[in-house]
């Protein structure tokens, strides 16, 4: 897909990261993964994020990304664009990057690199090396280690014919006012805070247009009807979803670090889905914590 159609796409509806699906032994179980893409491309949900964050793709290898990646393009089959990871240091990312284009996908999102601190020279260099590598469009993830100024977004945008968005994992309102003043429409721009609908609203008048929802994982009508609200700038409805589900939601997902992934895969647990284990260093929900949750889905569903 060209990166230009690419970005048309995702911006056009709500997107997701599904989870990936381990066996007992915690190894790659692509038949279960392939059943819940097949349920995942649906619902009308505009993209999908292969081994993303919470597909625990910092847990996965370079060849079980590729798997993952050639699954979930073998199983939408072009019905959903499919956006691959690439990760860790530069030479990594390039090698992950150049792998996703061959396995066939749409689309790249750039995460942080693992555990280095930068400076803005240098993840600028980074990302301009990652955009080198492929000729897919590429969402460069703004979080953690990585997040970029306004100069060097504009940079990096005046630099990469196919750099096509910023995920915004900050939340800083200044920052993206900023951004956004100064790219402007160049670049989409994707709200990627954990359990995104929290700042969907207010997110939305800095020029993020679109989100990757976990919930979607498991209560995608829900997800999308929250999207619409979201859209319609629905005050009164997003305060109000937010009030029956995702707050009480994140209540559970705040008692234990690295809970904003093992909690989508309760949630499919809870749903009859069976989403299964994460892998360590995650720890999953507790039986109650899991029991709590499966109620306020009923709630919901």
């Amino acid at each position: 897909m060209h990166p230009g159609e690419l970005a048309t796409r995702l911006k056009s509806g709500l997107l997701s990261f599904p989870v990936t699906h381990f066996d007992q032994d915690l190894a790659f179980d692509e038949t279960r993964y392939r059943e819940h893409l097949a349920w995942q491309s649906g619902f009308g949900v505009a993209g999908l994020f292969a081994a993303g964050g919470t597909g625990e793709g910092f847990s996965l290898t370079s060849p079980e990304i590729d798997r993952v990646v050639r699954a979930a393009v073998a199983e939408v089959a072009g019905a959903v664009p499919v956006l691959a990871p690439a990760t860790g240091g530069t030479a990594t990312a390039k090698a992950q990057a150049r792998a996703a284009q061959e396995a066939g996908a749409d689309g790249i999102l750039l995460l942080p690199p693992y555990l280095t601190e930068a400076g803005q020279a240098g993840l600028v260099e980074h990302v301009t090396a990652v955009c080198s590598a492929t000729d897919l469009g590429v969402i460069v993830y703004s979080r953690a280690n990585a997040v970029f100024t306004d100069e060097s977004v504009a940079a990096l945008a005046d630099r990469n014919p196919n750099l096509i968005g910023l995920k915004d994992g900050v939340g800083d309102v200044e920052l993206m006012t900023r951004i956004y003043a100064k790219v402007g429409d160049r670049l989409m721009y994707v709200g990627g805070l954990p359990t995104a609908e929290t700042f969907a609203l207010p997110l939305l008048q800095l020029g993020v247009s679109t989100y990757s929802s976990a919930l979607y994982n498991f209560l995608p009508e829900f997800a999308l009807g929250f999207f619409e609200s979201v859209r319609a700038q629905d005050r009164e409805a997003v305060y109000r979803k937010l009030n029956d589900f995702v707050i009480p939601y994140l209540d559970i997902r705040d008692r234990t670090r690295g809970y904003a992934v093992s909690i989508v895969k309760a949630g499919l647990n809870a749903v009859g889905r069976d989403g299964g284990r994460v892998r360590p260093p995650l720890s999953d929900l507790s039986p109650a914590e899991t029991d709590e949750l499966a109620a306020l889905i009923a709630k919901v569903s």
